[in-house]
């Protein structure tokens, strides 16, 4: 079982895998801070000066520890105001961050791979032609790869 296990483990594609693994939990966090820190304040500029980060809805106010009073949400209080509170909150301005690294990593991985594909495309169209002509073994001269028998100096060619 380990001889099996370490054939598989050697194999081409369990190292591809591996190794697209690790470069993708490494991108990852790049993508999350482009994301974050540089596609989504711009868009949120032009959308007023608002903050993705702190798109949320209320579901239900938190409850006064003491009092056992509900503790109201002001108006357009940040997330981090609104998680103080103890409310339970659907924070989507999350969910539109996260779709747009995902949009961003999914157009890399489809120009990567485009690009692969043309690669691959490109060199089977440069591969050399099969030879149509072979040497005579006995007088050198070019014939048919197909000839039984050589035109110049007619030895057979079995």
């Amino acid at each position: 079982m380990l001889e099996e296990f370490k054939k598989f483990a050697m194999r081409g594609n369990a190292i591809d895998m591996a190794v697209g693994i690790i470069v993708g939990g490494a991108f990852s966090p790049i993508v999350k801070s482009f994301v974050d820190d540089l596609v989504m304040p711009p868009i949120g500029v032009l959308l007023g000066g608002v903050d993705f980060k702190d798109f949320y809805v209320v579901l239900k106010e938190g409850l006064d520890a003491k009092t056992g009073l509900p503790i109201p949400v002001p108006g357009g209080a940040t997330l981090a105001q609104a998680q103080e509170t103890g409310a339970v909150l659907v924070r989507y301005g999350s969910t539109i961050n996260t779709v747009t690294s995902f949009m961003i990593v999914s157009f890399a991985v489809f120009l990567l791979v485009r690009t692969m594909n043309r690669l691959a495309a490109s060199e089977k169209a440069c591969a050399p032609a099969a030879p149509t002509t072979k040497d005579c073994p006995r007088c050198c001269s070019i014939i048919p790869i197909a000839a039984r028998r050589c035109g110049h100096c007619t030895s057979d060619l079995g």
